[in-house]
């Protein structure tokens, strides 16, 4: 068995939490209030600036120019085609896209920020690809579940949300998997090890994210 595929057997209840959370399944009732929609919007814009820079360090520690597009894929996804989903929230909240951006991080977005950059930055190539890797599978796993759950046409107020996830392609994903797979086979044990923490870690802080948001989270004093 593949490193990747123990890592997702391994957390395999982390995706479902992920998918059962309320906020979750509130995107599949169309149920989610506007003050958690704007929340989920203002952090996840700066979330995924973290994620681009992330991805810019990981980029730094490569040799291979295949590679180096390859996350440079990554990047201009982010960059041109993840927004299609905060506008579909944005729509239903009734508010500007542009005047939800540059606000401070609540704790658990802040958290999970900190942390990938902390491990793209003084961690090893496998290592920063570990940490970042939560993030998109698990949106691909909600995504595809919520299609066949919910199976929502162009009247769910969430439908553009939806099937931007549950109907994406991304072979990028798949030459991820294969490359950490690589690196994990020349990997150290002990590299290996924290490889695994941090795919975990990033699972549970995906879960702690959409908690964030459903919560409205502030910092308390």
């Amino acid at each position: 068995m593949s490193f990747t595929t123990t890592l997702r057997k391994e957390t395999n209840h982390l995706f479902d939490a992920c998918y059962n959370h309320p906020f979750v399944q509130g995107i599949g009732k169309g149920e989610l209030s506007k003050g958690q929609l704007i929340h989920y919007v203002k952090q996840d814009f700066e979330y995924l600036n973290a994620m681009i820079q992330t991805r810019a360090y990981t980029m730094a520690k490569c040799t291979d120019r295949e590679k180096m597009a390859l996350l440079n894929e990554g990047i201009s996804f982010i960059l041109a085609d993840e927004t299609h989903p905060h506008h579909n929230f944005c729509h239903v909240a009734g508010v500007d896209y542009e005047a939800l951006q540059g606000e401070n991080l609540a704790p658990n977005a802040h958290h999970y920020s900190r942390y990938m950059l902390q491990v793209a930055q003084s961690g090893t190539l496998g290592e920063a690809l570990a940490v970042a890797l939560p993030c998109p599978w698990i949106y691909l796993d909600i995504g595809e579940r919520l299609m066949n759950d919910v199976k929502p046409d162009e009247s769910h107020p969430f439908y553009p949300w939806i099937s931007f996830y549950g109907n994406l392609e991304m072979p990028s994903i798949t030459k991820t998997l294969r490359w950490l797979d690589e690196l994990a086979e020349d990997a150290g044990e002990a590299e290996c090890e924290r490889m695994r923490q941090h795919f975990i870690n990033g699972c549970k802080m995906e879960y702690m994210f959409f908690d964030m948001a459903y919560t409205e989270q502030a910092w308390p004093v």
